[in-house]
Protein backbone atom coordinates (compact mmCIF):
# COMPACT_ATOMS: atom_id res chain seq x y z
CA UNK A 1 0.00 0.00 0.00
CA UNK A 2 1.32 3.67 -0.77
CA UNK A 3 0.78 6.83 0.84
CA UNK A 4 2.22 9.93 -1.11
CA UNK A 5 2.00 13.12 0.99
CA UNK A 6 1.56 16.64 -0.91
CA UNK A 7 3.76 18.79 0.64
CA UNK A 8 2.67 22.15 -0.31
CA UNK A 9 4.10 25.45 1.31
CA UNK A 10 4.00 29.25 0.90
CA UNK A 11 7.16 29.15 -0.43
CA UNK A 12 10.65 26.90 -0.31
CA UNK A 13 12.28 28.31 2.92
CA UNK A 14 9.70 26.86 4.70
CA UNK A 15 8.45 23.09 5.46
CA UNK A 16 5.70 21.76 7.40
CA UNK A 17 6.26 19.27 10.07
CA UNK A 18 3.40 17.41 9.81
CA UNK A 19 4.73 15.03 7.53
CA UNK A 20 8.66 14.19 9.01
CA UNK A 21 6.27 14.49 12.70
CA UNK A 22 3.90 11.26 11.57
CA UNK A 23 6.30 9.52 9.40
CA UNK A 24 8.35 9.02 12.61
CA UNK A 25 5.52 7.19 14.39
CA UNK A 26 5.42 4.35 12.09
CA UNK A 27 7.23 0.96 13.04
CA UNK A 28 9.80 -0.01 11.60
CA UNK A 29 8.34 -3.08 9.89
CA UNK A 30 5.34 -1.58 8.58
CA UNK A 31 4.29 -2.02 5.24
CA UNK A 32 3.11 1.16 4.00
CA UNK A 33 5.36 3.10 1.20
CA UNK A 34 5.63 6.47 1.68
CA UNK A 35 6.52 9.12 -0.80
CA UNK A 36 6.01 12.54 -1.02
CA UNK A 37 5.83 15.24 -3.67
CA UNK A 38 7.16 19.13 -3.28
CA UNK A 39 5.78 22.19 -4.08
CA UNK A 40 4.75 25.55 -3.40
CA UNK A 41 1.45 27.31 -3.60
CA UNK A 42 2.84 29.51 -6.89
CA UNK A 43 3.58 26.21 -8.76
CA UNK A 44 1.38 25.56 -11.90
CA UNK A 45 -1.33 22.82 -10.95
CA UNK A 46 -1.47 20.81 -14.08
CA UNK A 47 2.82 20.40 -13.11
CA UNK A 48 2.02 19.42 -9.71
CA UNK A 49 -0.75 17.43 -10.15
CA UNK A 50 1.08 14.95 -13.17
CA UNK A 51 4.06 14.63 -10.52
CA UNK A 52 1.55 13.33 -8.26
CA UNK A 53 -0.28 11.05 -10.63
CA UNK A 54 2.75 9.09 -12.48
CA UNK A 55 3.30 7.44 -8.82
CA UNK A 56 -0.28 5.93 -8.57
CA UNK A 57 -0.81 6.27 -4.95
CA UNK A 58 -3.17 4.67 -2.86
CA UNK A 59 -3.34 7.33 -0.58
CA UNK A 60 -3.37 11.05 -0.96
CA UNK A 61 -2.39 13.31 2.53
CA UNK A 62 -1.74 16.38 3.13
CA UNK A 63 -2.06 19.30 5.47
CA UNK A 64 -4.29 22.14 5.17
CA UNK A 65 -3.44 25.78 6.30
CA UNK A 66 -4.54 29.29 5.85
CA UNK A 67 -2.13 30.01 2.76
CA UNK A 68 -2.33 26.88 0.79
CA UNK A 69 -5.60 25.65 1.58
CA UNK A 70 -7.35 26.84 -2.06
CA UNK A 71 -4.04 26.01 -4.35
CA UNK A 72 -4.38 22.55 -2.54
CA UNK A 73 -8.15 21.72 -3.08
CA UNK A 74 -7.31 22.82 -7.05
CA UNK A 75 -4.56 20.29 -6.75
CA UNK A 76 -6.28 17.02 -4.85
CA UNK A 77 -9.56 17.77 -6.88
CA UNK A 78 -7.81 17.04 -9.79
CA UNK A 79 -5.99 14.24 -8.62
CA UNK A 80 -9.40 12.38 -7.23
CA UNK A 81 -11.07 12.76 -10.77
CA UNK A 82 -7.66 11.19 -12.16
CA UNK A 83 -7.43 8.62 -9.40
CA UNK A 84 -11.09 7.79 -8.09
CA UNK A 85 -10.30 4.79 -6.45
CA UNK A 86 -7.33 6.65 -4.01
CA UNK A 87 -8.71 7.84 -0.77
CA UNK A 88 -7.93 11.27 0.21
CA UNK A 89 -7.01 12.15 3.60
CA UNK A 90 -6.38 16.16 5.12
CA UNK A 91 -5.19 17.41 8.27
CA UNK A 92 -4.02 20.62 9.77
CA UNK A 93 -4.90 23.92 11.58
CA UNK A 94 -8.00 24.29 9.17
CA UNK A 95 -10.14 20.99 10.44
CA UNK A 96 -9.96 22.17 14.27
CA UNK A 97 -14.03 23.68 13.40
CA UNK A 98 -17.16 21.87 12.27
CA UNK A 99 -15.96 20.01 9.18
CA UNK A 100 -19.59 18.90 8.18
CA UNK A 101 -20.05 22.16 5.55
CA UNK A 102 -16.25 21.20 4.17
CA UNK A 103 -17.24 17.60 3.37
CA UNK A 104 -20.31 17.85 2.02
CA UNK A 105 -19.05 21.18 -0.35
CA UNK A 106 -15.84 18.81 -1.26
CA UNK A 107 -17.08 15.54 -1.70
CA UNK A 108 -13.62 14.33 -3.68
CA UNK A 109 -12.57 14.70 0.40
CA UNK A 110 -13.21 10.92 1.78
CA UNK A 111 -12.14 12.22 5.36
CA UNK A 112 -10.47 15.38 7.37
CA UNK A 113 -8.29 14.75 10.62
CA UNK A 114 -8.79 17.52 13.47
CA UNK A 115 -5.71 17.74 16.25
CA UNK A 116 -2.51 15.90 16.74
CA UNK A 117 -2.06 13.30 14.91
CA UNK A 118 1.09 10.74 15.68
CA UNK A 119 -1.20 8.29 17.34
CA UNK A 120 -4.26 8.51 15.72
CA UNK A 121 -2.75 8.62 12.43
CA UNK A 122 -1.12 5.34 12.37
CA UNK A 123 -4.03 3.63 13.71
CA UNK A 124 -6.57 4.84 10.81
CA UNK A 125 -3.74 3.85 7.88
CA UNK A 126 -4.94 0.21 9.21
CA UNK A 127 -8.43 1.04 8.38
CA UNK A 128 -7.65 3.41 5.22
CA UNK A 129 -9.79 0.70 3.25
CA UNK A 130 -12.49 0.13 5.88
CA UNK A 131 -14.53 3.22 6.78
CA UNK A 132 -16.79 1.10 8.42
CA UNK A 133 -14.36 1.30 11.04
CA UNK A 134 -13.08 4.37 11.51
CA UNK A 135 -15.97 5.15 14.30
CA UNK A 136 -13.53 5.32 16.95
CA UNK A 137 -10.36 6.45 15.36
CA UNK A 138 -9.92 9.78 17.61
CA UNK A 139 -10.07 13.31 15.65
CA UNK A 140 -11.87 11.82 12.15
CA UNK A 141 -14.52 13.60 10.57
CA UNK A 142 -16.22 12.04 7.88
CA UNK A 143 -19.60 11.20 5.56
CA UNK A 144 -20.38 7.16 6.01
CA UNK A 145 -22.36 5.15 3.43
CA UNK A 146 -25.01 7.17 4.27
CA UNK A 147 -24.13 9.96 3.87
CA UNK A 148 -23.82 10.64 7.91
CA UNK A 149 -21.46 13.33 9.03
CA UNK A 150 -19.59 11.84 11.58
CA UNK A 151 -16.95 13.72 13.88
CA UNK A 152 -14.94 11.70 16.14
CA UNK A 153 -13.98 15.04 18.52
CA UNK A 154 -10.05 16.26 18.73
CA UNK A 155 -7.20 14.16 18.66
CA UNK A 156 -4.91 14.59 21.46
CA UNK A 157 -1.47 13.31 22.58
CA UNK A 158 -1.19 13.11 26.22
CA UNK A 159 2.29 11.81 26.26
CA UNK A 160 4.25 14.35 24.02
CA UNK A 161 7.27 13.18 25.56
CA UNK A 162 6.97 10.03 24.43
CA UNK A 163 6.99 10.70 20.70
CA UNK A 164 9.74 9.66 17.97
CA UNK A 165 11.33 13.26 17.35
CA UNK A 166 10.59 14.31 13.61
CA UNK A 167 14.23 14.63 13.10
CA UNK A 168 14.52 10.32 13.07
CA UNK A 169 12.29 10.51 9.75
CA UNK A 170 13.76 10.10 5.84
CA UNK A 171 11.22 13.20 5.37
CA UNK A 172 12.66 15.80 7.89
CA UNK A 173 14.44 18.31 5.82
CA UNK A 174 17.57 19.94 6.59
CA UNK A 175 18.05 22.10 3.22
CA UNK A 176 16.03 25.03 4.82
CA UNK A 177 17.63 27.91 6.06
CA UNK A 178 15.80 27.37 9.30
CA UNK A 179 13.91 23.97 11.06
CA UNK A 180 11.36 24.47 13.79
CA UNK A 181 12.09 22.76 16.94
CA UNK A 182 8.61 21.43 19.09
CA UNK A 183 9.67 21.98 22.85
CA UNK A 184 5.82 21.89 23.98
CA UNK A 185 2.31 21.64 23.26
CA UNK A 186 -0.42 23.28 24.58
CA UNK A 187 -1.07 26.88 25.99
CA UNK A 188 -1.54 28.32 29.31
CA UNK A 189 -3.05 31.29 27.55
CA UNK A 190 -6.60 31.64 26.81
CA UNK A 191 -6.65 34.06 23.61
CA UNK A 192 -10.01 34.24 21.75
CA UNK A 193 -8.55 34.51 18.62
CA UNK A 194 -5.71 31.60 18.33
CA UNK A 195 -5.80 28.02 17.81
CA UNK A 196 -4.38 26.82 21.15
CA UNK A 197 -6.05 29.60 23.42
CA UNK A 198 -6.77 27.37 26.08
CA UNK A 199 -5.08 24.15 24.91
CA UNK A 200 -4.35 22.30 28.39
CA UNK A 201 -2.56 20.67 29.43
CA UNK A 202 0.74 22.03 28.42
CA UNK A 203 2.82 19.52 27.74
CA UNK A 204 6.87 19.66 27.61
CA UNK A 205 9.78 18.21 26.62
CA UNK A 206 12.90 17.42 28.97
CA UNK A 207 15.56 19.60 28.50
CA UNK A 208 18.14 16.60 28.16
CA UNK A 209 15.80 15.88 25.33
CA UNK A 210 15.73 18.76 24.04
CA UNK A 211 19.77 19.01 24.08
CA UNK A 212 20.02 15.58 21.90
CA UNK A 213 17.80 16.99 19.11
CA UNK A 214 19.75 20.00 19.24
CA UNK A 215 23.28 18.18 19.05
CA UNK A 216 21.58 16.59 15.98
CA UNK A 217 20.78 20.18 14.16
CA UNK A 218 24.10 21.58 15.14
CA UNK A 219 25.76 18.29 13.50
CA UNK A 220 23.54 19.36 10.00
CA UNK A 221 25.12 22.55 9.90
CA UNK A 222 21.80 24.32 11.11
CA UNK A 223 21.77 28.14 12.13
CA UNK A 224 18.59 28.84 12.73
CA UNK A 225 16.27 27.31 15.23
CA UNK A 226 12.43 28.36 15.29
CA UNK A 227 11.34 27.32 18.78
CA UNK A 228 7.93 26.16 18.40
CA UNK A 229 6.56 26.81 21.80
CA UNK A 230 3.26 29.42 22.27
CA UNK A 231 4.58 31.59 25.26
CA UNK A 232 8.38 30.58 26.13
CA UNK A 233 8.37 32.23 29.28
CA UNK A 234 5.00 30.84 31.11
CA UNK A 235 7.22 28.71 33.30
CA UNK A 236 9.89 31.32 34.58
CA UNK A 237 11.90 28.33 35.89
CA UNK A 238 12.04 26.48 32.46
CA UNK A 239 12.79 29.67 30.99
CA UNK A 240 16.20 29.81 32.50
CA UNK A 241 17.06 26.42 31.62
CA UNK A 242 16.22 26.29 28.14
CA UNK A 243 18.06 29.44 28.06
CA UNK A 244 20.96 28.00 29.94
CA UNK A 245 20.57 25.05 27.29
CA UNK A 246 20.84 27.45 24.61
CA UNK A 247 24.12 29.27 25.36
CA UNK A 248 25.59 25.72 24.94
CA UNK A 249 25.48 25.87 21.29
CA UNK A 250 26.32 29.65 20.88
CA UNK A 251 27.97 30.92 18.65
CA UNK A 252 26.08 27.90 16.05
CA UNK A 253 22.75 28.44 16.26
CA UNK A 254 20.51 31.20 16.72
CA UNK A 255 16.98 30.90 18.52
CA UNK A 256 13.99 32.51 17.68
CA UNK A 257 11.17 32.40 20.81
CA UNK A 258 7.89 33.71 21.11
CA UNK A 259 7.73 35.79 24.89
CA UNK A 260 5.32 37.16 27.04
CA UNK A 261 6.64 40.61 27.84
CA UNK A 262 3.65 40.31 30.57
CA UNK A 263 5.70 37.21 32.63
CA UNK A 264 9.26 38.25 32.51
CA UNK A 265 10.25 37.58 36.27
CA UNK A 266 13.15 39.65 37.10
CA UNK A 267 15.33 36.44 37.33
CA UNK A 268 14.61 36.16 33.84
CA UNK A 269 15.28 39.59 32.99
CA UNK A 270 18.56 39.09 34.60
CA UNK A 271 19.34 35.73 32.61
CA UNK A 272 18.19 37.64 29.20
CA UNK A 273 20.78 40.23 30.26
CA UNK A 274 23.58 38.20 29.90
CA UNK A 275 23.13 36.45 27.23
CA UNK A 276 25.51 36.80 24.28
CA UNK A 277 24.56 39.21 21.27
CA UNK A 278 22.79 37.41 18.43
CA UNK A 279 21.72 34.71 20.30
CA UNK A 280 18.39 35.01 20.45
CA UNK A 281 15.27 36.83 18.42
CA UNK A 282 12.10 37.23 20.04
CA UNK A 283 8.81 37.74 18.83
CA UNK A 284 6.71 39.37 21.72
CA UNK A 285 2.98 38.96 21.24
CA UNK A 286 1.37 42.36 22.63
CA UNK A 287 -1.39 42.29 19.45
CA UNK A 288 -2.71 45.92 20.99
CA UNK A 289 -1.58 48.34 23.53
CA UNK A 290 -5.13 48.60 25.33
CA UNK A 291 -6.65 46.84 27.97
CA UNK A 292 -10.35 46.47 26.62
CA UNK A 293 -8.80 44.80 23.43
CA UNK A 294 -6.92 42.85 25.32
CA UNK A 295 -9.90 41.76 27.87
CA UNK A 296 -12.21 41.16 25.06
CA UNK A 297 -9.63 38.91 23.41
CA UNK A 298 -9.47 37.24 26.49
CA UNK A 299 -5.21 37.64 26.44
CA UNK A 300 -3.82 36.71 30.17
CA UNK A 301 -1.26 39.11 31.88
CA UNK A 302 -2.37 42.64 32.92
CA UNK A 303 -1.35 45.54 30.28
CA UNK A 304 0.82 47.64 32.21
CA UNK A 305 3.58 44.57 33.05
CA UNK A 306 3.12 43.77 29.22
CA UNK A 307 4.42 47.13 28.20
CA UNK A 308 7.31 47.39 30.97
CA UNK A 309 8.54 43.93 29.61
CA UNK A 310 7.86 45.15 26.54
CA UNK A 311 10.35 48.14 26.90
CA UNK A 312 12.64 46.41 28.69
CA UNK A 313 12.91 43.66 25.90
CA UNK A 314 13.44 46.55 23.64
CA UNK A 315 16.46 48.48 25.28
CA UNK A 316 18.48 45.13 25.61
CA UNK A 317 21.29 45.88 23.16
CA UNK A 318 21.78 42.06 23.05
CA UNK A 319 18.96 40.77 20.99
CA UNK A 320 16.55 42.22 18.71
CA UNK A 321 12.53 42.34 20.14
CA UNK A 322 9.82 42.06 17.19
CA UNK A 323 6.42 43.40 18.20
CA UNK A 324 3.46 42.90 16.91
CA UNK A 325 -0.55 44.49 16.38
CA UNK A 326 -3.60 42.67 15.40
CA UNK A 327 -5.91 45.12 13.41
CA UNK A 328 -9.51 43.81 13.56
CA UNK A 329 -9.29 43.31 17.53
CA UNK A 330 -13.03 43.77 18.74
CA UNK A 331 -12.76 47.42 20.30
CA UNK A 332 -9.85 48.35 18.80
CA UNK A 333 -10.00 51.76 16.30
CA UNK A 334 -7.56 52.81 13.99
CA UNK A 335 -6.58 56.17 15.31
CA UNK A 336 -5.36 53.58 18.88
CA UNK A 337 -3.20 51.29 16.18
CA UNK A 338 -1.60 55.06 14.69
CA UNK A 339 -1.18 55.41 18.41
CA UNK A 340 -0.01 52.42 19.53
CA UNK A 341 2.81 52.25 16.28
CA UNK A 342 4.12 55.28 17.59
CA UNK A 343 4.70 53.98 21.31
CA UNK A 344 6.35 50.82 19.72
CA UNK A 345 8.26 52.57 17.68
CA UNK A 346 9.48 54.92 20.83
CA UNK A 347 10.37 51.50 22.68
CA UNK A 348 12.56 51.04 20.09
CA UNK A 349 11.12 47.89 18.55
CA UNK A 350 13.36 46.08 16.14
CA UNK A 351 10.10 45.17 13.79
CA UNK A 352 6.89 45.86 14.01
CA UNK A 353 4.30 43.36 13.12
CA UNK A 354 1.09 44.81 11.75
CA UNK A 355 -1.85 41.95 10.83
CA UNK A 356 -5.37 41.81 9.89
CA UNK A 357 -7.58 39.81 12.43
CA UNK A 358 -8.01 35.85 11.34
CA UNK A 359 -10.63 34.57 12.31
CA UNK A 360 -9.72 30.68 12.50
CA UNK A 361 -11.96 27.67 12.36
CA UNK A 362 -12.21 26.27 15.97
CA UNK A 363 -11.20 29.71 17.60
CA UNK A 364 -13.48 31.55 20.46
CA UNK A 365 -13.48 34.72 18.11
CA UNK A 366 -15.16 32.71 15.03
CA UNK A 367 -17.81 30.87 17.31
CA UNK A 368 -18.35 34.45 18.52
CA UNK A 369 -18.24 36.51 15.77
CA UNK A 370 -21.45 37.74 15.61
CA UNK A 371 -22.22 38.62 19.26
CA UNK A 372 -18.76 40.59 18.97
CA UNK A 373 -19.79 42.27 15.51
CA UNK A 374 -17.04 40.73 13.23
CA UNK A 375 -17.79 40.10 9.88
CA UNK A 376 -15.38 38.20 8.49
CA UNK A 377 -14.25 36.52 4.52
CA UNK A 378 -15.85 33.14 4.59
CA UNK A 379 -13.37 32.10 2.40
CA UNK A 380 -8.95 31.53 3.45
CA UNK A 381 -7.84 33.01 4.71
CA UNK A 382 -10.80 34.33 6.82
CA UNK A 383 -9.86 38.26 7.56
CA UNK A 384 -11.76 40.24 9.13
CA UNK A 385 -13.59 42.90 6.64
CA UNK A 386 -15.17 44.93 9.61
CA UNK A 387 -16.09 45.24 13.01
CA UNK A 388 -18.02 47.73 15.14
CA UNK A 389 -14.81 49.76 15.55
CA UNK A 390 -12.68 49.82 12.02
CA UNK A 391 -14.86 49.96 8.99
CA UNK A 392 -14.23 48.23 6.13
CA UNK A 393 -12.12 51.09 4.51
CA UNK A 394 -10.21 51.92 7.56
CA UNK A 395 -9.14 48.04 7.69
CA UNK A 396 -7.44 48.72 4.27
CA UNK A 397 -5.89 51.41 5.67
CA UNK A 398 -4.39 49.37 8.80
CA UNK A 399 -3.18 47.23 5.58
CA UNK A 400 -1.34 49.67 3.86
CA UNK A 401 -0.03 50.99 7.30
CA UNK A 402 1.41 47.58 7.46
CA UNK A 403 3.41 47.99 4.02
CA UNK A 404 4.38 51.05 4.63
CA UNK A 405 5.88 49.48 7.89
CA UNK A 406 7.53 46.75 6.38
CA UNK A 407 9.07 49.42 3.84
CA UNK A 408 10.91 51.42 5.49
CA UNK A 409 10.44 50.98 9.92
CA UNK A 410 11.24 47.17 9.27
CA UNK A 411 14.07 47.42 6.95
CA UNK A 412 17.60 48.01 8.41
CA UNK A 413 18.73 50.69 6.25
CA UNK A 414 15.83 53.12 6.74
CA UNK A 415 14.85 52.34 10.24
CA UNK A 416 16.28 55.09 12.30
CA UNK A 417 15.53 57.68 10.13
CA UNK A 418 11.69 56.87 9.70
CA UNK A 419 12.03 56.29 13.32
CA UNK A 420 12.51 59.67 13.84
CA UNK A 421 10.01 60.72 11.92
CA UNK A 422 7.39 58.97 13.66
CA UNK A 423 8.22 60.56 16.98
CA UNK A 424 8.95 64.12 15.96
CA UNK A 425 5.43 64.35 13.94
CA UNK A 426 2.24 62.39 15.54
CA UNK A 427 1.00 63.33 11.72
CA UNK A 428 4.00 61.92 9.83
CA UNK A 429 2.42 58.36 9.32
CA UNK A 430 -0.89 58.84 8.14
CA UNK A 431 0.24 61.82 6.01
CA UNK A 432 3.48 59.62 4.39
CA UNK A 433 0.83 56.93 4.04
CA UNK A 434 -1.44 59.09 2.20
CA UNK A 435 1.54 60.55 -0.17
CA UNK A 436 1.99 57.21 -0.82
CA UNK A 437 -0.85 56.35 -1.91
CA UNK A 438 -1.44 58.61 -4.05
CA UNK A 439 1.70 58.26 -5.75
CA UNK A 440 0.74 54.64 -6.16
CA UNK A 441 3.49 53.28 -4.55
CA UNK A 442 2.44 51.86 -1.58
CA UNK A 443 0.98 48.30 -3.07
CA UNK A 444 4.34 48.56 -5.55
CA UNK A 445 7.59 46.62 -4.47
CA UNK A 446 10.25 48.91 -4.25
CA UNK A 447 13.41 48.37 -4.24
CA UNK A 448 15.85 49.59 -1.22
CA UNK A 449 17.26 52.57 -3.08
CA UNK A 450 13.54 53.43 -4.47
CA UNK A 451 12.74 53.80 -0.71
CA UNK A 452 15.55 55.68 -0.12
CA UNK A 453 14.64 58.28 -2.45
CA UNK A 454 10.96 58.50 -1.28
CA UNK A 455 12.16 59.67 1.82
CA UNK A 456 14.41 62.18 0.65
CA UNK A 457 12.48 63.48 -1.60
CA UNK A 458 9.42 63.55 1.20
CA UNK A 459 12.04 64.96 3.84
CA UNK A 460 12.64 67.92 1.63
CA UNK A 461 9.15 68.79 1.48
CA UNK A 462 7.52 68.32 4.33
CA UNK A 463 10.79 67.60 6.99
CA UNK A 464 13.62 69.79 5.71
CA UNK A 465 15.47 69.65 9.13
CA UNK A 466 15.76 65.97 8.29
CA UNK A 467 17.30 66.02 4.71
CA UNK A 468 20.90 65.58 6.66
CA UNK A 469 19.46 62.77 8.03
CA UNK A 470 18.34 61.57 5.13
CA UNK A 471 21.22 61.50 3.05
CA UNK A 472 23.59 60.00 6.26
CA UNK A 473 21.16 57.21 5.86
CA UNK A 474 21.65 56.77 2.29
CA UNK A 475 25.40 56.98 2.50
CA UNK A 476 25.36 54.04 5.37
CA UNK A 477 23.43 51.76 3.55
CA UNK A 478 25.56 51.88 0.78
CA UNK A 479 23.69 53.76 -1.95
CA UNK A 480 25.21 55.89 -4.85
CA UNK A 481 26.72 58.98 -4.14
CA UNK A 482 25.83 60.30 -7.63
CA UNK A 483 22.05 60.21 -6.91
CA UNK A 484 19.70 62.86 -5.23
CA UNK A 485 20.23 62.02 -1.44
CA UNK A 486 23.75 62.52 -2.16
CA UNK A 487 23.58 66.13 -3.72
CA UNK A 488 25.26 67.46 -1.32
CA UNK A 489 27.93 65.01 -0.18
CA UNK A 490 31.32 66.65 -1.73
CA UNK A 491 33.61 63.73 -3.18
CA UNK A 492 36.63 65.07 -5.06
CA UNK A 493 39.79 65.47 -3.52
CA UNK A 494 38.74 65.42 -0.16
CA UNK A 495 41.74 64.95 2.81
CA UNK A 496 41.27 64.35 6.07
CA UNK A 497 41.06 67.60 8.59
CA UNK A 498 43.28 68.71 11.33
CA UNK A 499 40.95 67.13 13.79
CA UNK A 500 37.94 65.19 13.93
CA UNK A 501 35.39 63.17 16.35
CA UNK A 502 35.86 59.27 15.18
CA UNK A 503 32.42 57.63 15.48
CA UNK A 504 33.24 54.37 14.16
CA UNK A 505 35.37 52.67 12.31
CA UNK A 506 39.42 53.57 12.14
CA UNK A 507 41.02 56.01 9.53
CA UNK A 508 43.89 54.87 7.26
CA UNK A 509 45.26 56.68 4.48
CA UNK A 510 43.85 54.30 1.73
CA UNK A 511 40.71 55.10 2.15
CA UNK A 512 38.62 56.96 -0.07
CA UNK A 513 36.85 59.63 1.63
CA UNK A 514 33.69 62.10 1.08
CA UNK A 515 32.09 65.09 3.24
CA UNK A 516 28.78 65.53 3.77
CA UNK A 517 28.15 69.22 5.17
CA UNK A 518 25.64 69.32 8.14
CA UNK A 519 25.95 72.41 10.20
CA UNK A 520 26.33 75.63 8.07
CA UNK A 521 26.45 77.79 11.18
CA UNK A 522 29.23 75.44 12.98
CA UNK A 523 30.74 74.33 9.56
CA UNK A 524 31.03 71.03 10.38
CA UNK A 525 29.74 67.97 8.65
CA UNK A 526 30.10 64.16 8.34
CA UNK A 527 33.28 62.44 6.94
CA UNK A 528 32.79 58.54 5.36
CA UNK A 529 35.66 56.77 4.64
CA UNK A 530 35.29 53.79 1.75
CA UNK A 531 37.50 50.86 1.24
CA UNK A 532 39.12 51.94 -2.08
CA UNK A 533 40.73 48.41 -2.82
CA UNK A 534 37.61 46.23 -2.49
CA UNK A 535 34.17 46.85 -3.81
CA UNK A 536 32.25 47.36 -0.54
CA UNK A 537 29.64 50.09 -0.99
CA UNK A 538 29.09 50.66 2.87
CA UNK A 539 31.62 53.25 4.60
CA UNK A 540 33.67 51.56 7.21
CA UNK A 541 34.95 55.21 8.62
CA UNK A 542 32.19 57.69 10.44
CA UNK A 543 33.53 61.21 11.62
CA UNK A 544 32.48 64.18 12.64
CA UNK A 545 34.31 67.36 11.98
CA UNK A 546 35.09 70.88 9.63
CA UNK A 547 36.07 70.32 6.38
CA UNK A 548 39.33 70.46 5.00
CA UNK A 549 41.22 73.27 3.56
Amino acid sequence: MKILWIDLNSSYAHSSLALPALHAQMPADSDVEWECVSATINENVGMVVDEIYRHQPDILAATTWLFNHEQLLHITSRLKALLPQACLILGGPEFLGDNEAFLRRNPFVNCVFRGEGEEAFPLWLSRWNKPELWEDIPGLCYLNAQKEYKDNGLARVLNFAALQAPESSRFFNWSKPFVQLETTRGCFNTCAFCVSGGEKPVRTLSIESIRERLLLIRKHGIKNVRVLDRTFNYNPRRARELLQLFLEFSPDIRFHLEIHPALLSEELKEELKTLPKGLLHLEAGIQSLREPVLQRSRRAGKLSDALEGLRFLCSLPNMETHADLIAGLPLYHLSEIFEDVRTLAAYRAGEIQLESLKLLPGTEMRRRAEELGIRYSPLPPYEVLQTHEISVSELQTARLLSRLLDAFYNTPAWQDLTRELILHDEEFLPNFLTYLTEKSLIDQPMSLEKRGLILYEYCKLHYPQYITAASMAWIEAGMSLKKLPAEKVKTKRQTPPEDWKVIYGAYKESLRLCFLPANETAGEGYWYGFESEIQQPMPVFKAIGRPSL
